[in-house]
């Protein structure tokens, strides 16, 4: 079926019109005033549809809506609001296959790898139903008698929430649904790139808060940050902001948000690195390796870009990696036998070229790939191989496209040390069969990032563990462990059930 047919049809049964308003809590504003977003396809380039964004009006609207709901549904028993996100989850499996094709269309990302992205949405709000009876506090043993002490979490407020073009739904979830099982409401920003997958979920969701007489629980603006993304920053009405997106924009974020002393999570640029001795299984190494440097064509926050190759194994890994790369198929990614897509725009094709040029101006030779295709929207590249030493100032920066630079070491410490030496912290991951090897990559002296792997990619994070890195990266949490305490308030409370006062740490103040 021709392209043009395939998106009229997923549009339709989305319930997406040629324009739509990009801001709205259940209604929908009907003429907001921030401008006309065109959505394209960076497969081919075509017009996929037009979004009316929001001006500064409707943002405030969207904003007040919110806050306005999120008196009420706080005090919606958790378990109750877990039920609602149950039923959203059901919607989502009954949507899959469209809105993985609408991810795949205006990201570029392989249909698997949209499909993947909606899973994510499903096993998450599944997790946050569990969670929604979950919420537990703690007592304490208090040191004047009969007083007991506990703690307990309250909703948090409104959460803002500001995603990227390249997970365009999952990471909404992963925020949202925990969210809104705390008791909170959520404001999403999308990415500009990305409106049409923001406004089929909010959709979703609002079909579904309807029949439970809700509205302004999922609330979403579209606009560019000036005019948006500033003011959800600024805003005092919103006491978290999770946010994720390159480090640049994380010091924004934080400069901003810590400002008016509000709360962030960051999840910000990756510079992954993977580290393979010389006893590894290679052929579990290669499958990592390539999916983790190839899949989304290189535009995941956890795609490896740094490759530590053991000299024993070095010559043959770097062999099967470039005989492997000529066998990625690379077209539309709405193809079932595609492996790559294409990058998000042509801006992308334009930084990835630049980037290469300094590689080799800084002694890196390019071992496969390294070229722009010719091919319609102009968004296609080879993905790239490239034989790097440590000493290149670009290895410490994150070029958001399929570059893989490999370099040889001796020792694991070496390794450990090249691979440390980087700004951001995000995920990791070493092959190797040696117990010593790997519990030394997962020691206190070993990776430095907020996810360490053995015999696992980078890529691919389950929902059960908190996600997140260090340094660059920005701190933050999401998804599984004990994220959702982000998105609450923790307050103790002590009750006084005798009739003496007695002071702690046993101070006498008598009149």
């Amino acid at each position: 079926m021709p392209v043009r047919e395939v998106v009229a049809e997923v549009l339709e049964r989305l319930e997406i019109e040629p324009v739509n308003s990009g801001a709205g809590w259940g209604p929908w504003i009907a003429h907001p005033t921030g401008g006309e977003l065109v959505s394209y396809n960076p497969a081919d380039g075509s017009e996929l549809g037009r979004v009316l964004m929001a001006g500064p009006e409707d943002y405030d609207e969207v904003v007040r809506r919110a806050t306005e709901t999120f008196r009420e549904w706080r005090m919606l028993p958790a378990p109750k609001r877990g039920l609602i996100v149950r039923e959203i989850a059901d919607e989502l499996r009954r949507l899959k296959d469209d809105l993985a094709a609408l991810v795949t269309l205006e990201t570029g990302k392989i249909l698997a790898e949209g499909r993947g992205e909606v899973q994510e949405m499903i096993d998450i709000a599944d997790f946050a139903v569990g969670l929604s009876r979950q919420l537990y506090g703690l007592t304490m043993a208090s040191e004047r008698p009969r007083h007991r002490m506990y703690e307990q979490w309250h909703p948090l407020g409104v959460v803002g929430v500001i995603t990227a073009f390249n997970f365009p739904v999952a990471v909404w979830s992963w925020n949202a649904f925990i969210a809104a099982v705390c008791g909170d409401c959520v404001v999403w920003k999308p990415s500009s790139e990305t409106p049409l997958t923001a406004i089929a979920v909010q959709k979703i969701c609002n079909r579904v808060l309807a029949r439970h007489g809700w509205q302004g629980v999922f609330n979403l603006v579209i606009g560019p940050g000036a005019v948006v993304g500033e003011r959800l920053l600024a805003d005092r009405r919103i006491p978290l902001i999770s946010a994720t997106g390159s480090c640049q924009m994380g010091y924004r974020v934080a400069e901003v948000v810590g400002k008016r002393l509000g709360r962030t999570i960051l999840e910000l640029g990756g510079n992954n690195g993977v580290i393979v001795m010389d006893d590894a299984n290679l052929d579990l190494a290669l499958r990592a390796i390539l999916f983790g440097a190839v899949g989304t064509a290189g535009q995941r926050c956890t795609t490896i870009r740094r490759l530590f190759l053991q000299k024993g194994i070095a010559g043959e890994m770097t062999r099967r990696l470039v005989a492997a790369y000529r066998q990625v198929r690379i077209g539309d990614p709405m193809d079932e036998t595609t492996l790559m897509g294409p990058l998000i725009n042509r801006r992308a094709v334009e930084e990835m070229m630049a980037g290469l040029e300094r590689i080799r101006q800084q002694g890196g030779e390019i071992l496969y790939g390294g070229r722009a295709l010719e091919r319609p929207g102009g968004c296609f590249v080879e993905p790239t191989i490239v034989r790097a030493h440590p000493s290149m100032p670009i290895l410490r920066e994150e070029l958001f496209a399929p570059v893989l630079y490999l370099l040889e070491f001796e020792t694991l410490e070496e390794a450990i040390r090249w691979h440390n030496d980087v700004p951001q912290g995000l995920s990791s991951a070493i092959f190797t069969n040696n117990l010593v090897a790997a519990e030394t990559f997962l020691s206190a002296a070993g990776s430095d990032c907020g996810i360490a792997n053995v015999n696992v990619g980078t890529s691919g994070a389950e929902i059960g563990g908190a996600f997140g890195g260090e340094k660059e990266t920005g701190g933050g949490r999401e998804a599984g462990s004990d994220a959702w305490k982000q998105y609450m308030r923790r307050q103790t409370v002590t009750i006084n059930w005798s009739s003496d006062l007695p002071l702690a740490q046993g101070i006498q103040f008598e009149l």
